[in-house]
């Protein structure tokens, strides 16, 4: 089976063709440990999820190396140390802050069906990697030694720009790059910087006698470097990645090893919106994925119900997570669940499914596969797409409690009280009818009866009272 993918460096959808079809290598950015995760640092780790899965399907699990980095030098990390452990040493903060963000980050990501990746290198764990590349860099006369910083020299790059197709204008504007006198031209970036008293600190390179510590962008290329080599396969992350740090990943990489490229495949996912409005703490509507785990809008949601909701955009889309749409996506795995979850998974995995992500991660596509699986009754091929996809198919997994600890879905009761509801009118005991009505909305659901239009029954439905 061909697999296509949309490269961002090329523009256009690319039938992808590893370096090595025995060692297939990806990397992607993966986070910063200062706070909890939020809904839009999950979307590339569910995407990208969902290529490591096909990948192994592919070349098999053997022959798949997915990296994804974790940033644990950062001023947002300092701050975050100061301010939650003011009686420790910055360094030892740092540590406590890392430890237990890092914890977090995982068990929520667990919980949304992600595998983990082959290696998650660290940040402060590869400093002289970093070191010896920019002294590489200095050495090729591509970045040079300025006022106890090292800065890459842009200009030494002749194409720097190609990944973002930006003008010097727009990479100027889009870069926010600091005004310094030392610096031989404005796009200059910084490499390696003097720390600040307290902050950590490592040996510089470079000749510089005070310590320092690396800029963001020297880490990726470090350390995917180290695990996947000077040239792999795909790299991936947010389309708000492509400029800075992708434009500069790049720079860095192919000027030091003097490559003509650092990635074959460049995959970026669209931006997240949520309810209509970009993600802001100012908005009010900056929301983590532990908030959604455990109590959103008054109701706990399952992982899997907001791995499904991810999923049912296309990746390189724009995704809106609103409250309706988590809702919807938990009901339709519910119905599928309970007819599946009793299925013996059947193998191999239906091919549609599989021609359908091999077509560049065609999630919608593959999900209405799913709903033609299970419309047709085919509930042991529904139960082995599912797992395939990372959702475990069993409803226990799934329910959805209300924050004040009523259950409300635990969708068994849900179900077992319309039924009776249906009883109770089709017996015409219209006033026990009302009574289970009451009793529903009580627990904050809505109840919806409407005419089934080629039947003419009638059909009842529910959702989660706004």
């Amino acid at each position: 089976m061909a697999l296509t993918l949309y490269n961002t460096l090329t523009r256009q959808k690319e039938p992808f063709e590893p370096l090595d079809p025995a060692r297939v290598r990806m990397y992607v950015c993966g986070p910063t440990v200062y706070d909890y995760a939020h809904i839009g640092n999950a979307r590339p780790v569910i995407v990208f999820d969902v290529l490591f899965r096909l990948l192994r399907h592919l070349y098999g699990p053997d022959h798949v190396t997915y990296v994804r980095n974790i940033t644990d030098v950062d001023d947002k990390i300092n701050a975050r140390a100061a301010e939650d452990y003011p009686s420790l040493p910055l360094n030892e903060a740092i540590r406590e802050v890392t430890k237990k963000t890092e914890a977090q980050f995982h068990e929520d990501m667990h919980a949304l069906g992600a595998l983990d990746p082959t290696a998650e290198p660290r940040a402060t764990e590869h400093i002289e990697q970093m070191r010896v590349m920019i002294d590489r860099l200095i050495a090729n006369g591509c970045a040079y030694v300025a006022k106890d910083h090292v800065l890459f020299h842009v200009a030494s790059m002749p194409d720097y720009g190609k990944l973002s197709g930006r003008s010097l204008d727009e990479m100027i504007a889009g870069a926010r790059v600091e005004v310094a006198p030392f610096k031989r031209d404005p796009m200059d970036f910084v490499l390696w910087k003097p720390s600040k008293p307290g902050e950590p600190s490592w040996p510089s390179p470079g000749g510089i006698e005070v310590p320092g510590r690396p800029g963001w962008h020297i880490e990726c290329s470090a350390m995917s470097a180290a695990h996947l080599g000077e040239t792999f396969d795909i790299h991936g992350g947010g389309i708000d990645l492509v400029f800075p740090h992708h434009e500069n990943e790049i720079a860095q990489s192919r000027c030091a090893y003097r490559t003509t490229v650092m990635a074959n495949y460049w995959l970026h996912n669209g931006f997240l919106q949520v309810e209509g409005e970009k993600m802001a703490k100012s908005l009010g509507n900056f929301v983590t994925v532990h908030e959604l785990l455990t109590g959103w809008h008054s109701y706990a949601w399952p992982g899997e119900a907001l791995r499904f909701n991810m999923l049912r955009t296309h990746y390189r889309q724009p995704l809106d997570w609103t409250l309706v749409g988590l809702d919807e996506a938990h009901k339709v795995l519910w119905d599928w669940y309970g007819d599946a979850e009793n299925a013996t998974p059947a193998a191999p995995v239906p091919m549609p499914v599989i021609e359908a992500l091999g077509d560049d991660l065609n999630t919608p596509k593959v999900i209405t596969e799913l709903h033609r699986l299970h419309g047709a009754g085919h509930f042991e091929e529904l139960r082995a797409a599912l797992q395939f996809l990372g959702f475990s198919g069993e409803r226990g997994k799934i329910e959805r409690v209300r924050q004040d600890g009523a259950d409300i879905a635990n969708a068994n009761e849900v179900d077992a009280l319309i039924a009776a509801r249906n009883a109770a009118r089709k017996a015409k005991d219209f006033k026990e009818a009302d009574r289970i009505r009451d009793e529903l909305q009580a627990m904050g659901i809505e109840v919806k009866d409407a005419k089934d239009p080629k039947t003419g029954e009638l059909v009842t439905t529910w959702e989660v009272a706004r």
